[in-house]
């Protein structure tokens, strides 16, 4: 394979092509909640309907109708996330159908392509050119980021111009970078080496160690990258 050649690519929405019973401003206004999901990671019906100004009655409607047609799943919220008593309310995110049709162009020709690589020409070509890709990554966000003042956000914006529609979380211990969407997950859930190499980058990116959480390739609603607060240096006090 040639060396520059990458496996992003151009996200294109079709959620409104497919069948839909829905009147046409119900259709368009079921693909603003799947994008939602899509970009801010799994959510509550509650912030949902705040976020795109739907009643609690209409968010479900269409929640319902999504989750009928296999594009988002309900599931129960994180333990970390249970406060208080009562039945927690659940979350929804996007399933693999739903991904699907947020379209990604020559994803199964990108599979057939490494597993050709793997087979052919063993794994470590396959790490190489993972590697080759992040390096590329970490060329462009250098000259991104590179006049910012705050290089989480900063990374997080390059990312979500590459379609990874990316933020920033304040944690206690640091920061979380979530990537509610990623342009190759269908290939890295085959060839976790670009996840690793990525994670590889965005340390180098950020001169300090970070560690992935969770990822889309691995069945998770979103990619989570725990960024750790950087301790000043202390100065020694010189006795006199």
């Amino acid at each position: 394979m040639a060396e520059g050649v990458e496996l992003r690519h151009n996200t294109v929405v079709k959620m409104s092509s497919q069948p839909s019973a829905l009147p046409g401003d119900d259709s368009r206004t079921r693909d603003l909640v799947a994008r939602s999901i899509l970009e801010n990671g799994p959510s509550t019906a509650a912030v949902l309907g705040e976020r795109l100004g739907l009643t609690a009655a209409g968010i479900r409607r269409h929640l319902d109708l999504l989750v009928g047609d296999g594009v988002l799943q309900a599931r129960e919220p994180h333990s970390a996330l249970i406060r208080g008593r009562g039945r927690p309310s659940k979350v929804f995110v996007m399933s693999d159908k739903g991904r699907e049709q947020f379209e990604h162009s020559y994803d199964d020709l990108a599979v057939a392509a490494l597993k050709f690589m793997s087979v052919h020409s063993g794994d470590h070509l396959v790490t190489s050119f993972a590697q080759s890709r992040a390096e590329d990554i970490e060329r462009k966000a250098n000259v991104s980021i590179s006049s910012k003042a705050n290089k989480s956000e900063a990374i997080a914006e390059f990312l979500s111009e590459q379609g990874y529609a990316a933020s920033i979380h304040q944690k206690p211990m640091g920061e979380e970078l979530c990537q509610h969407h990623c342009p190759i997950a269908h290939v890295a859930s085959e060839f976790p080496q670009l996840c690793e190499a990525e994670t590889e980058a965005l340390s180098r990116l950020l001169g300090t160690h970070v560690q992935r959480l969770a990822t889309i390739a691995h069945g998770d609603g979103v990619c989570t990258t725990f960024i750790p607060k950087i301790s000043a240096p202390t100065k020694r006090k010189v006795r006199a």
